[in-house]
């Protein structure tokens, strides 16, 4: 019965917002891809709202259900019916009266499963599509029969464009970079390598007494530079969202120098890639939203270029969601840990021990490998190494939880709440 009652309320709440839609018109840029959409779709939105009266997904709602919450600017209920109906008397009233709707939406549109792009795009028509990147084994693969199954349904989202509608694309993710060649829409491509028509180049993590505070690079577009730093976050793949960004802007054409100007307030997502204190002057790199193959072999590649006095630690879950690719891709990581030489390893989960396995194949001391069943069991031995400037990457799947390990790092006097992924009530009961 609550299934029946929750796909009725779903079902109202999609016809209001394409009702709002078509009542309000606004223009709508939407993100694809299986990496890094939700700090592109942040990027975007901060890059744009200080030129153009702009919305975006909250957080990562970019399910069929949280797109059209967005749309109509209202909150998930979670499990609580007054809420949803709540939503649904609200999301009636804008359809008639709203006296300062969004001149444009920035929609993070997510898949799990065959299908799903179509469900939303299809009616979304957006004026802007930017493909992020896709990987060679991308999530979601197990509800697919093949990876490129997978880039194929992402990707479907250009198909629905409007007739003069811009694509943004990866030009240095060889699978999206290879879409260009089948569209007749206007395309900006952006990236290190030379296929993209926007450049980031010369990048480098920040410090400020020996503490990592952020990234800086070079955008380099149309014979022209520009510098560009990012603070609270490190790893080179930030560049893409910020490049993204910058390559929407020059597409519907906003003064360049305004939008690096409005990047300065850029804050990374919580749980990607953030530079956080940690406790005893060690050093924290949250990247405990999510994880899979591609995210996190730029995770460890960045962690073994940080400078420090101390140690590297890498604590890491499963990456769930890649079926029957599992092993092999959680094997490759375990090479890449003993390739860096990072001084400790500490899994979580029941696939991931597999990259203990392999770091100590490839000649990893056995007395550098922890493996733990679940996060609470891992707390302890993490704790051991709460010294002066080691630093903990801290990575995993939704799933195994990964935001409990970063909390006992967090240093003391820091709110959980400020800076870590899933402290709501919600998933604090779980």
């Amino acid at each position: 019965m609550k299934t029946i009652i929750k796909k009725i309320i779903f079902f109202i709440l999609k016809i209001e917002a394409r009702l709002v839609l078509f009542r309000y018109k606004p223009k709508i840029i939407a993100i694809s891809g299986t990496v890094g959409k939700t700090t592109t779709k942040d990027a975007i939105f901060d890059a744009l709202s200080g030129n153009l009266h702009v919305r975006k997904n909250q957080k990562s709602m970019n399910s069929d259900i949280g797109v059209p919450l967005t749309i109509l600017g209202l909150e998930t209920g979670w499990n609580d019916p007054v809420h949803w109906l709540k939503n649904i008397f609200i999301g009636f009233i804008q359809i008639f009266y709203h006296p300062n709707y969004p001149k444009w939406l920035i929609l993070e549109v997510g898949i799990d499963r065959p299908n799903d792009m179509k469900k939303t795009a299809s009616w979304l028509k957006p004026d802007v599509a930017v493909l992020t990147a896709f990987g060679e084994i991308p999530v979601h693969v197990e509800f697919f029969e093949d990876p490129d199954d997978v880039t194929r349904e992402e990707a479907d989202l250009v198909n629905y464009l409007k007739k003069d509608g811009i694509v943004i694309l990866n030009a240095d993710d060889e699978k999206a970079f290879k879409i260009k060649s089948h569209l007749k829409n206007k395309v900006y491509t952006f990236g290190k390598g030379p296929n993209a028509d926007i450049v980031g180049s010369n990048y480098a993590v920040l410090y400020k007494e020996n503490f990592p505070i952020g990234a800086s690079f070079k955008i380099n577009y149309d014979g022209k530079i520009l510098p560009v730093s990012v603070f609270g976050v490190m790893g080179d793949q930030i560049m893409y969202p910020i490049l993204a960004a910058f390559s929407v802007a020059f597409a519907i054409n906003l003064s360049p120098i305004s939008v690096t100007e409005n990047l300065l307030k850029f804050r990374a997502p919580k749980g990607r890639m953030n530079i956080i204190r940690g406790k005893n002057n060690s050093i924290l790199i949250d990247d405990s939203y999510n994880s899979s193959p591609i995210a996190l072999t730029s995770a460890i590649n960045n962690l073994a270029e940080i400078k420090t006095e101390g140690k590297k630690i890498a604590v890491l879950g499963d990456m769930t969601e890649i079926g029957r690719f599992s092993a092999s891709e959680h094997r490759k990581i375990g090479s890449l840990i003993k390739k860096h030489k990072i001084d400790f390893l500490i899994t979580i989960g029941f696939v991931s021990e597999l990259i203990n396995d392999q770091a100590i194949e490839d000649g990893m001391a056995k007395s550098r490998n922890f493996h733990f069943s679940k996060s609470t069991d891992a707390l302890e031995k993490v704790l051991e190494f709460l010294e002066s400037d080691n630093v903990f990457l801290v990575k995993g799947s939704q799933s195994m939880r990964m935001e409990k390990i970063s909390k006992i790092i967090l240093a003391d006097g820091l709110n959980p709440e400020d800076y870590l992924v899933r402290q709501e009530s919600e998933w604090l009961n779980r």
